[in-house]
């Protein structure tokens, strides 16, 4: 296996989660490659939707900044207005989307608006954008987020992006009678959500960490598989079609590039605010 990055692996994994034939809410950076790698492979039927009105069904021939960019719009099949796309999750027409936050906890809750009380706020965050929709009314979602204590709170301070709220059967007392979590991809891990219980648990981890670092980054007890197992890692081939469509390595980070392996002190992932509001995932 040649030598990849923590993102990488991520944006395979989040890639692996897209099916063939499905509507794609798919969101900025990670997930922009992940739905790009998903159509070039066993998706090729999928079709993308961004916040900003694009319809896609093919994947952009350039690498995307933002879902804004000229290589987005070249080849869509429609440059609609948001509330256009939006409407297709309130008609159910929405198959997965991505989102991501500050803080998630135990049943998938994401809080991107306030750090503490939100009458005085230690840190007052972007807020929901078009996340509560997806979270709300998607057939599923899959969050993708930096893992740290800090973030996997036993509860989150502020629901922003419902989850299972409380647990089994929240979301149908609150009248969201589809959809929920799926999956959450971690800078650690891979976590699913038990059926009953609606809890997360560790599925896969990711090749350099262990269960024992995982718990030691989560601000619950953590429930782990029986058939825990290291998180699947990049093909050649993914990993050529990631750096076709990244070949600077803005999202992906090669400046950090890694072989496959346990990670080195230097190389654990941090994060690095980037404008106020945007938190991306680089290595050291």
């Amino acid at each position: 296996m040649s030598a990849y990055t923590l993102q990488e692996l991520m944006v395979v994994a989040a890639a692996r989660e897209i099916r063939d034939r499905e509507v794609v809410f798919v969101g900025m950076r990670l997930p922009m490659l992940a739905f790009a790698l998903a159509k070039r492979t066993h998706a090729p039927a999928a079709t993308g939707l961004y916040e900003n009105g694009v319809v896609r069904d093919l994947p952009p021939a350039e690498l995307l900044y933002t879902m804004a960019d000229n290589p987005n719009l070249a080849g869509a099949v429609a440059c609609t207005g948001m509330e256009t796309v939006m409407s297709l999750l309130q008609q159910g027409a929405v198959h997965t989307g991505f989102i991501g936050g500050a803080e998630v906890d135990r049943y998938g809750n994401l809080n991107t608006s306030y750090i503490g009380d939100p009458a005085q706020p230690q840190v007052r965050l972007p807020g929901s954008g078009g996340a509560a929709d997806i979270a709300s009314l998607a057939r599923r979602h899959l969050i993708i987020m930096p893992h740290d204590r800090r973030r996997f709170v036993p509860r989150v301070g502020y629901i922003t992006s419902p989850g299972y709220g409380e647990g089994a059967g929240w979301r149908e007392q609150q009248g969201l009678v589809g959809g929920g979590p799926a999956c959450l991809i971690s800078t650690m891990g891979v976590f699913r959500f038990d059926p009953a219980s609606r809890e997360a648990y560790l599925d896969t981890v990711h090749p350099g960490f262990s269960v024992a670092e995982v718990r030691a980054h989560t601000g619950w007890e953590l429930k782990v598989s029986p058939t825990v197992a290291a998180t699947p890692e990049p093909t050649a081939a993914e990993l050529a079609i990631i750096r076709e469509c990244d070949p600077i390595g803005f999202w992906t980070g090669r400046k950090g590039e890694r072989a496959a392996g346990p990670l080195a002190p230097d190389e654990r992932p941090r994060l690095r605010v980037t404008h106020p509001g945007c938190i991306d995932i680089h290595l050291r």
